[in-house]
């Protein structure tokens, strides 16, 4: 570009062009080689003559030139601007250490010819929220300000162009600052000096103890609190929160309401109540109501956290679902998730992407969550180059259509300007929104930890650098919005509070009763299982068949596949008596009888409307137009809600989100269904770390189900096994269920008994494969209309001929029942224990008392003898059971894979071990 074009000179360039068009010696040699350029320039490579035609002025054009040289720089400038918003968080300073300097030659204005004798040059405000127009100067001190200050915004990638203009008009309309009053930045500083005063406190009064210090980050209380206080005049009444143990004592005083003296007496380790096994303080979960300065109160939820990070994250969103279904939210206004992650493992841990993949789909959708990565810029002693792959911690959340805005940690006013832009695209687009707050962290991993054995360099800065407290105080005393004696008066007056509170630790006023069962808990127990106690959960007969009988009767505008409509046939005959019900017609009666008792069911997993096996067929497709129909949801006008969800290729993300909705819908029958059995151990974290514990670390009951199908069948080592004996391994004080049924009707009466009972614990189910087609694996309307779920079934035999007794559970049974009768094997008696765990022995030793004492007992299952119940039963056991009974295994030998891959050797496994099973092998 020539640099003596310039829109004063215009005029005289438009002479200068006309008369180079009528003969090009009659301009300077200058002049005519850049006109010359211009031509060749503006000429296209496939159509030259129509481009040039077009696009280059021509002589006699009064303004043509004008115009043409004008538009060009325009574009240039358009294209810096483009790179601003596309690159600038680049360039942004956002590390408070100052130890990121990172610049992008794409934001140079000479990269676009845009040199510095340009920079009074007046431009058009035209795609800027700016009035304009304005000087070159001008534009690229706001772009500078707004784009690569303490914030940096990721907003480019969204596929819309509507959205992507939506965050431009309030990123540059105020230069993405948030303008504060002075009462606001006080109050905000008083929240940054709470922070910092607390860490200090608990640090010298507890020397040595584990608090995980927020010391470094302390603008997160404030980032909360605002969070909080936006979300309430948003309509907002209810927030779960989720967070890892940095920072999560000061965000639990600071932010949540707990007490101080109830964290003191944690770290004084008071014996705690016997009800429990407990957990450390920094895992510990807590609920209050939040008064909001706008006046409404907001219940915060802050969840329990093992050390297992990012785990908690579908269980928060879960619950936050849970709470807007039982509230009516259908719009998902009222409620909201706010989880807290720390980078690496936001980077690092996969649950993420799956809880991310959620936010989505109709099933798991919350109305957006906000997020917030608290960064420290190193993971323990692992920095970002060796933890990450990506240039930011966030960047899987661009998997998403959503804003990420990076924020420099030590500037609070840029942090709640952050907040406040998420929050607003999250009540708009009803998405998530991510926060990155670039901080660091002033201790090691924990206090005992020595940060710089790793990290030498960047703790010699730390050491250097003030408290973000100490440098808002600064900016406010410069702008005479408070004096330092204030500020010392704040912390001051803090730190008596927490003295008070801390001699209270030691008294008996500590104790926190305000977090037992109450609420929509009222009335459900947990603990041991009660005895003889059963519920009710035969339904009349009459009302069976008109239950199932509804499920056949579709719209008349509905197109049934042809296999449907003979599928809906059968069903039809079964609920009239004319054929024994299946095990999926037995499923579909507790689900159907459960919704019109008013009970709401929930059931998602992976290909779950249809069913893995093709058995459910809950969700129907119209063969015609592929519309749905759901005939669960068409029984009665006022029943409750039957929704059956098939859920993303995932296992840890969806079991997260499911135990979370159990977690605040006790009254709803949820469960999740795995594929196959075998693959829940995808999800070992959510079954180890919530379901099984929750209740002795947390005193948090659920009563979720888990649907797994489990037999050996010749399917190979990942299709046979739902590995139960890891489930009976998690088994003490009665913390779970773990039964193994044997036909519908005990499967009917085992989900309603789940439903309808007040003594809520998770209830993992082994489901079956073949027995939902077996010929024997059926049930009448009968069975299902009287008596209730049997943990224990024996026979009626004749005991004073029976000369062995076999002891199995689920689908082994039909076998040996099959293999007796061949054999005609009469002095053998075979007794089924449908419920594993918590052990019936009761019922056992009934079911066991008319035998002679010394008969062989006998337990046979399919797994290896390191898996299934084999284990679990010697320890219970041992070798003589109810003290009267020799008692013995057969199994699978020991085995590292828990099945063959092998279909013939399947069967000559399974055929040894039914014979083994009647003594008729060696």
């Amino acid at each position: 570009m020539n640099p003596l074009i310039n829109p004063g000179n215009l005029p005289y360039i438009e002479e200068l062009y006309a008369a180079y068009r009528k003969d090009p010696a009659s301009v300077g040699g200058e002049w005519r080689a850049y006109f010359s350029e211009l031509a060749r320039d503006t000429l296209s490579p496939t159509n030259g003559n129509a481009v040039l035609e077009s696009t280059a002025p021509t002589a006699g054009d009064g303004s043509g030139a004008a115009r043409y040289f004008a538009s060009t720089l325009q574009e240039q400038l358009n294209d810096m601007i483009r790179a601003y918003r596309t690159l600038g968080h680049r360039a942004a300073q956002l590390d408070p250490l100052g130890q990121q300097h990172r610049k992008q030659p794409e934001l140079d204005p000479a990269f676009y010819g845009l040199t510095a004798e340009r920079a009074d040059q007046l431009f058009s405000g035209a795609g800027l929220y700016w009035s304009g127009p304005l000087t070159l100067r001008e534009i690229i001190r706001r772009l500078d300000e707004t784009y690569c200050g303490s914030i940096g915004v990721e907003f480019m990638h969204i596929e819309e162009r509507s959205v992507r203009e939506w965050l431009q008009q309030r990123i540059e309309t105020r230069q993405n600052r948030l303008q504060l009053n002075g009462e606001a930045r006080q109050r905000t500083l008083t929240q940054l000096i709470h922070a910092a005063t607390f860490e200090e406190f608990t640090r010298s009064q507890f020397v040595g103890a584990k608090s995980f210090s927020l010391e470094g980050a302390e603008s997160l209380v404030p980032l909360l609190l605002f969070a909080i206080e936006k979300a309430a005049r948003d309509g907002v009444r209810e927030i779960v929160l989720a967070m890892a143990h940095r920072g999560r004592l000061n965000v639990l005083v600071n932010v949540i309401g707990k007490k101080p003296r109830q964290i003191f007496r944690e770290f004084l380790d008071l014996p705690p109540p016997a009800d429990g096994g407990g957990d450390v303080k920094y895992h510990l979960g807590y609920s209050s109501d939040y008064q909001t300065s706008a006046g409404p109160k907001v219940h915060l939820s802050l969840c329990f956290n093992p050390s297992h990070l990012e785990f908690v994250n579908p269980v928060a969103v879960g619950r936050v679902r849970a709470k807007q279904d039982r509230s009516g939210d259908a719009e998902r206004e009222r409620g909201m998730a706010l989880l807290i992650h720390g980078e690496a493992a936001f980077a690092g841990e996969g649950v993420d992407q799956e809880t991310l993949n959620l936010s989505q789909l109709a099933a798991y959708g919350i109305g957006g969550t906000l997020h917030v990565i608290v960064n420290n810029q190193v993971g323990f002693t692992t920095c970002p180059s060796e933890g990450r792959s990506t240039s930011y911690a966030s960047d899987i959340a661009k998997m998403l259509q959503i804003p990420i805005f990076h924020v420099n940690g030590d500037d609070p006013q840029a942090v709640q300007q952050a907040v406040a832009l998420a929050m607003e695209f999250r009540r708009c687009y009803r998405r998530d929104a991510l926060i990155d707050m670039v901080c660091y962290r002033r201790y090691g991993h924990n206090e005992g930890d020595e940060p710089s054995f790793t990290q030498p360099k960047m703790y010699r800065a730390i050491r250097q650098h003030p408290p973000v407290a100490e440098r808002y105080l600064k900016q406010l005393i410069e702008q005479r919005l408070i004096t330092r004696e204030q500020a010392d008066r704040m912390a001051n007056e803090f730190r008596d509070l927490l003295e008070q509170e801390l001699a209270l630790a030691r008294t008996g006023d500590a104790i926190d009763k305000s977090q037992s069962y109450g609420g929509i808990w009222s009335g459900y127990a947990g603990g041991l299982e009660p005895k003889g106690q059963e519920i009710t959960s035969a339904v009349a007969q009459e009302r069976l068949s008109q239950l199932l009988d509804g499920q056949t009767r579709f719209p008349a505008n509905f197109h049934p596949h042809p296999k449907i409509a003979r599928f809906a046939a059968l069903r039809r005959e079964m609920a009239a008596g004319k054929r024994p019900l299946d095990w999926a017609a037995a499923e579909a009666l507790a689900f159907a009888s459960l919704a019109c008792e008013g009970v709401r069911v929930r059931l998602s997993g992976q290909d779950t409307a249809r069913g893995t096996f093709s058995q459910r067929h809950a969700v129907l497709h119209d063969f015609d137009n592929g519309e749905q129909y759901a005939p669960l949801n068409h029984l009665t006008p006022d029943q409750a809600p039957v929704e059956i969800y098939n859920s993303p290729l995932s296992e840890a993300g969806v079991l997260g989100f499911e135990y979370g909705y159990s977690l605040d819908y006790p009254d709803a029958l949820v469960l999740w269904e795995a594929q196959f059995g075998d693959f829940v151990n995808a999800a070992q974290v959510i079954v180890d770390q919530f379901i099984s514990s929750a209740e002795e670390k947390w005193r948090r009951l659920s009563g979720l189900v888990l649907l797994l199908p489990h037999g050996f069948e010749g399917m190979g080592p990942e299709h046979s096994s739902a590995r139960m004996e890891r489930f009976l391994q998690l088994g003490a004080r009665d913390n779970l269920q773990v039964v193994y049924p044997t036909t519908p009707a005990q499967y009917f009466h085992c989900l309603r008994r789940q439903a309808l009972r007040k003594w809520r614990k998770p209830l993992v189910i082994m489901t079956p494969k073949s027995l939902l087609r077996h010929r024997d694996a059926i049930s009448s309307l009968t069975e299902l209309s009287q008596g209730s779920f049997e943990t224990v079934i024996g026979e009626p035999r004749s005991e004073s001929t029976v000369k062995r007794i076999l002891l199995c559970s689920g689908k082994i049974y039909y076998e040996l029942k099959s293999h007796r009768a061949e054999r005609q094997r009469d002095d053998v008696a075979i007794v089924r224990i449908e419920q594993l765990y918590p052990t019936p022995t009761d019922a056992l030793a009934a079911a066991l008392g008319g035998y002679s004492e010394g008969t062989p007992v006998v337990w046979v299952q399919e797994e290896p003898s390191n898996m299934g119940v084999s284990c679990f039963w010697s320890l219970q056991f041992g070798a003589r059971l109810c003290d009267r009974f020799p008692f013995t295994m057969v199994a699978r030998p020991a085995s590292a894979s828990p099945a063959a891959g092998s279909a013939s050797r399947h069967k000559q496994q399974q055929a040894a071990l039914i014979a083994a099973a009647f003594g008729e092998v060696g």
